[in-house]
């Protein structure tokens, strides 16, 4: 899939899902892009690996259980970790475009063009 697909896709799984039915402040769409930049750095300060992953089940008594199984029986488990983290960061900022009508293919395709002409580590700025 090209980038505008997959912002469509993520955009119309959020709507079927209801997270549109009621409208939200472009400031309430970015913090929860960033709350997932959060999480991403939570897993980090945990000590997980950058790459590893483990999936959550809710059990019937409403406990989380995690393991490494992607499946249990017929349930697929909630994807946890800095890569699903990125993933959520990703789908979050996809979802935002494909609200706001924004063609994220050709921003990033002309920022990207942008950042190439720029200086060795332009700005001079410190984290």
């Amino acid at each position: 899939m090209r980038i505008n697909e997959l912002v469509k896709a993520a955009h119309e799984n959020a709507v079927s899902k209801g997270w549109w039915e009621e409208d939200r402040s472009f400031g309430e769409t970015i913090a929860l892009i960033h709350s997932e930049a959060s999480e991403a750095l939570e897993d980090h300060r945990n000590k997980k690996d950058f790459s590893e992953v483990w999936y959550e089940y809710e059990t019937p008594e409403g406990f989380i259980e995690e393991t490494t199984d992607r499946e249990l029986g017929d349930e697929l488990g909630k994807p946890c970790g800095i890569p699903s983290e990125l993933a959520d960061i990703v789908i979050r900022v996809f979802d935002a475009c494909g609200q706001y009508g924004i063609d994220l293919e050709t921003a990033i395709t002309e920022k990207m063009a942008y950042n190439a002409t720029r200086p060795q580590r332009h700005g001079g700025k410190k984290l």
